[in-house]
């Protein structure tokens, strides 16, 4: 969709893909199994929270798959927050956000005051452990009874040091000779973004908020499954993961 400020949003969105893929080639599957959850447990027109939600990602998938379905996307990145902004524009099933996951009174500015589920991949990694435990319960009391949170995330078991070391190593190589391949990562593609008439201002003012990158936590899945039925979940498991990521599911 190209819009009159002539930028291509569609590209954008493909350029964001190509990246994240290149951390994360079974991306899609991870969304695949997300939506299916979705369905098997709130059904085909969910109200949902798109939690960090980037360019919007989850959103896309969510109303290519079940277009009766109404999602509210939140983030704090103003330059993801353009191209989400962009992309959706028009569609009355999408509003989005600004917000701080951080600030304590960030769900005064929903729209919904509960959602059938909130979903959110990739993201809360940015976070240390005490925030995200708080995040949790505030998260807890938005989920209708019923309803479910699904984070998917890098989630580090730290019992298995040898089987971490072996699997990063392999990743790695693999991401190596993807960027050979011409792959961009994080940091070439914020370069490119930064050139972009339109997304230079946003960008710029993305690294005055969070700088290069994250210094969050990165627990087990154990360690989610355990806070968020301490926080109100009554059940709590992964429901897919790769060697190095987990979609965590708790259910309320």
């Amino acid at each position: 969709m190209t819009t009159s400020t002539g930028t291509d949003w569609a590209a954008w969105q493909e350029s964001w893909d190509r990246q994240q893929e290149w951390y994360m080639p079974d991306r899609e599957e991870r969304f695949r199994i997300m939506l299916d959850m979705v369905e098997v447990l709130v059904g085909t027109a969910p109200r949902v929270l798109d939690l960090a939600c980037g360019t919007g990602s989850i959103t896309a998938r969510l109303l290519a798959r079940f277009p009766r379905a109404i999602s509210t996307g939140v983030d704090l990145d103003p330059a993801l927050l353009a191209i989400a902004r962009g992309t959706f524009e028009g569609d009355e099933r999408v509003s989005f956000l600004t917000a701080d996951l951080k600030d304590p009174d960030w769900r005064a500015k929903l729209p919904y005051d509960s959602y059938d589920a909130v979903l959110t991949a990739t993201a809360l990694h940015w976070l240390h452990s005490e925030p995200l435990a708080a995040l949790y319960g505030q998260v807890a009391e938005l989920v209708r009874d019923g309803g479910v949170f699904m984070n998917a995330d890098h989630m580090i078991d730290d019992s298995t040091p040898r089987i971490n070391a072996a699997e990063r190593a392999q990743r790695h190589a693999r991401m190596d000779q993807a960027k050979r391949d011409g792959a961009l990562d994080w940091a070439e593609w914020w370069k490119v973004a930064a050139k972009d008439p339109v997304l230079a201002e946003p960008t710029a003012r993305r690294f005055e908020i969070y700088g290069e990158h994250a210094d969050g936590d990165t627990p087990s899945a154990g360690w989610h499954a355990r806070v968020l039925q301490e926080k109100g979940f009554a059940e709590a498991r992964g429901v897919w993961a790769s060697p190095s990521d987990t979609l965590l599911l708790a259910l309320k």
